[in-house]
């Protein structure tokens, strides 16, 4: 007997996180878990919006382009590929997220709108 209670009424069989069953009937695979744990430690280290500062700017590049960037959100405390999508839709531009830079990416001049829906969202801002 390992567990406490093992053996009396009060025993409750340890049961598996992923489908509910109990350990000795679980038949997820090691990697079904490893990835359920992966994703719940992503889960873990997201922070709410209101405790993270973005800063927008404008960035000018060659023949004329612009580009609008939001800096200072790490992608491990947030997920970037949501937020570009969300504000894409926002600005009716295209964009991209520079995961090695935590750097997201919108065509075209939207710093205002970026910096209304960042602040509908929740982020703090810094100019």
């Amino acid at each position: 007997m390992t567990r406490l209670f093992a053996g009396t009424p009060f025993d409750i069989p340890p049961t598996c996180d992923l489908c509910g069953q109990k350990e000795s009937e679980c038949k997820c695979t090691p990697q079904q878990k490893a990835e359920a744990e992966a994703q719940q430690q992503r889960e873990a280290d997201r922070l709410p919006p209101e405790k993270q500062t973005a800063r927008v700017r404008l960035d000018r590049r060659k023949g004329g382009r612009t580009v609008t960037l939001v800096e200072g959100l790490t992608s491990r405390a947030n997920d970037l590929p949501d937020l570009l999508g969300t504000l894409q839709s926002a600005c009716g531009a295209g964009g991209t997220v520079k995961k090695a830079d935590d750097l997201i990416e919108l065509q075209g001049d939207h710093v205002e709108r970026v910096r209304q829906k960042l602040g509908e969202i929740g982020y703090r801002l810094k100019k």
